[in-house]
């Protein structure tokens, strides 16, 4: 399963050793900058940090929260819009995540990589996370790793999906941890309003970050 493949960092795992595994180590985590390990800065590791535009990880995590036994349940996109902007879900403020890790972007050896690249030419940042691993690939490897990487492989694949969380972590019967995977999903929840708000938030919190946000694949 992709968990004991790449384990969470954060969720260590009864009987599992983190730290003598064969090398290369993969790891997965949501850790903010200043949580993460200090080894980081010798730059010895290689941090591969996945965003997704801010619109459609809060649409992403209402629908999650449902879910989730743990979570609190947000009851309305109006609510969360407020909550999540200021920081006040689980996991914390999506903008300081983001500046925090690219502010310290010198310090560390890290691709930035957006969602979005992704669902737009997978094959494309495929090779892009090929060559800053230091591995060259054959087409064929190449092009069964994006078949299994796509959004609708994973969402079928019981190794990937999640979906062998215990009912006492998920309540499955009120969604799925893979669920859309839609670029530009946000259209359908936000109002004009609400979407011209978040814009304006943005705006001010993003100010001096010039990652590029993709919002729709038709940009």
């Amino acid at each position: 399963m992709n968990i004991e493949q790449m384990p969470w960092i954060e969720f260590p795992m009864d009987g599992y050793d983190f730290v003598n595994r064969p090398s290369p180590r993969l790891y997965a985590s949501h850790l903010p900058y200043h949580l993460a390990p200090k080894a980081l800065k010798e730059k010895k590791a290689k941090v591969i940090y996945l965003f997704r535009n801010p619109k459609d990880t809060m649409v992403s995590y209402f629908h999650f929260s449902k879910m989730m036994n743990d979570l609190e349940t947000i009851p309305s996109i109006t609510e969360l819009i407020e909550r999540y902007l200021n920081g006040k879900v689980f996991g914390g403020s999506w903008f300081d995540h983001i500046k925090g890790w690219y502010d310290h972007k010198d310090q560390v050896n890290i691709l930035f990589l957006s969602y979005e690249e992704i669902s737009k030419d997978l094959r494309s940042a495929v090779l892009k996370i090929s060559k800053f691993v230091g591995k060259q690939l054959e087409d064929a490897t190449i092009d069964k790793i994006v078949e299994r990487s796509t959004f609708k492989n994973m969402r079928n694949d019981p190794k990937a999906n999640y979906e062998f969380f215990p009912d006492s972590v998920a309540d499955k019967k009120k969604g799925r941890l893979l669920r859309k995977g839609t670029v530009g999903d946000w259209k359908n929840t936000l109002t004009v309003a609400q979407n011209e708000y978040f814009d304006k938030v943005f705006r001010e919190k993003m100010k001096g970050v010039p990652l590029k946000m993709i919002w729709d694949l038709d940009e």
